[in-house]
């Protein structure tokens, strides 16, 4: 087996580093779906192409950004692995933002597969997150069995749901203050951040958007997909407090012509919410609504006349989660019970100051988590810590797939009744 070395590359090397990433290659990037994500019929995702000179130049650009940091495996002067983290935070129960370290772009060359370059780059990147003060890592995951044996779990949810504009008769209901505008490319551009930023610090789950995040919205054609269009909601002081990108692809098939697609929709108040889906919910000439990465439930299913006709059509794990520094991010986070439990981390070779036993009391003004030197109510693996550390997963079904051991008869629901929070975490924003 070769040897090879792991460390951020330097501006010469950019070039390089990027073409290990499969999607400057125009390679698959993502596990194939057979129930599309979009409002389409075909496969996802669609074929990419290899990235031109121009979009080549501004990756370079965007991978040596301050808040990128790099990690490529060298096997001599070849760059043979890829990978990154970027410094982003997300918000947490409490609804404080914890800094985190988000894996993003990464891939390994097939002619060096399965000799280890990923752990030693993922080793290498949780080492610099910790390093820097991000007792957190996250990822989206592109295929579902590569990433729990660095310890990760699936943290949020997000599911793909339609409706019949027929069956989407809203209940009765005042009329909602302000004003409902269609926008164009640039006034979303704008519209966005501002949103977002209200979202994500009131969102548990939410993930912060990294600089340029929005730049690519365009009222260009996308093939088929056709333009992507914009709507925003106004509050009665001309503040934009929702917005929404929608399409209306075409498609050769019948069956699915006339169908709307919301591909996101932000609201910062119940208003601009039931504003924007009464109108995308009874758009002229459309017959369905499919919108995607949405919550496992929200106010929509019980704003509706017939709660049944939103049908969710795909459910997926969405962000995957990973405690590099467990004490300091257990006191991050909030918690509703005031209690204290006792826990064992058996392993965790790769952020091996984790392991031993430790005491999380809540039961003061803030939470502390400390070593301690007794038996303990539960055993719990370091990837249920990151599966139940947003509140959307259950510790009941964590014990039954054996990642949790209870040593006390009530120390299970106590774990649950510490870490679940109403509504589930959720996020919008990928990477």
């Amino acid at each position: 087996m070769a040897a090879f070395s792991v460390r951020p590359i330097v501006q010469s090397e950019a070039a390089d580093y990027l073409r290990v990433l499969p999607f400057i290659n125009g390679l698959p990037q993502w596990e194939p779906a057979p129930a599309a994500w979009h409002g389409g019929a075909g496969v996802w995702p669609r074929p990419g192409r290899p990235a031109s000179a121009d979009e080549l130049e501004q990756a370079t650009r965007e991978v040596l950004a301050d808040h990128v940091h790099t990690q490529a495996a060298f096997d001599g002067d070849q760059i043979v692995g890829a990978s990154a983290m970027l410094s982003l935070t997300i918000t947490v129960p409490g609804l404080r933002a914890v800094p985190a370290g988000g894996v993003t772009s990464t891939g390994v060359r097939a002619t060096h597969r399965r000799r280890g370059v990923l752990r030693a780059m993922m080793q290498a990147m949780f080492d610099a997150a910790l390093a820097r003060g991000e007792p957190l890592a996250a990822l989206s995951a592109s295929e579902g069995g590569i990433y729990g044996r660095f310890g990760f779990a699936p943290a949020t949810i997000r599911t793909r749901w339609e409706i019949e504009r027929a069956d989407a008769g809203l209940l009765p209901h005042p009329e909602p203050a302000g004003s409902l505008v269609l926008a164009d490319a640039e006034e979303a551009r704008a519209a966005w951040p501002v949103v977002h930023r209200q979202v994500h610090a009131t969102r548990n789950g939410e993930v912060s958007s990294t600089a340029g995040h929005w730049r690519s919205l365009t009222d260009d054609a996308d093939g088929d997909d056709g333009p992507l269009r914009y709507l925003l909601h106004r509050d009665g002081d001309g503040r934009i407090d929702g917005i929404a990108d929608y399409r209306l692809p075409w498609s050769p098939r019948i069956e699915d012509a006339g169908t709307l697609v919301v591909e996101r929709l932000e609201a910062t108040t119940d208003d601009a919410y039931r504003s924007m889906w009464a109108l995308l919910l009874d758009f002229d000439l459309t017959k369905r609504v499919v919108a995607a990465g949405r919550p496992t439930d929200e106010p929509l299913r019980w704003m509706l006349r017939n709660p049944r006709a939103l049908r969710v059509t795909r459910q997926s794990d969405n962000l995957w989660l990973r405690l590099l520094d467990v004490p300091a991010a257990l006191t991050a986070r909030a918690y509703d019970l005031d209690a204290d439990l006792t826990f064992t981390v058996p392993s965790d070779p790769m952020c091996p100051d984790n392991v031993g036993t430790w005491l999380l009391d809540t039961r003061g003004p803030t939470p502390t988590c400390r070593r301690v030197q007794r038996d303990p109510d539960l055993t719990i693996d370091v990837a249920a810590l990151g599966a139940l550390y947003l509140g959307g997963n259950s510790a009941a079904l964590l014990t039954s797939a054996g990642h949790i051991r209870p040593h006390t008869p009530d120390a299970t629901h106590l774990l649950s009744r510490l870490f679940r929070t109403d509504p589930p975490p959720h996020n919008a924003i990928g990477f």
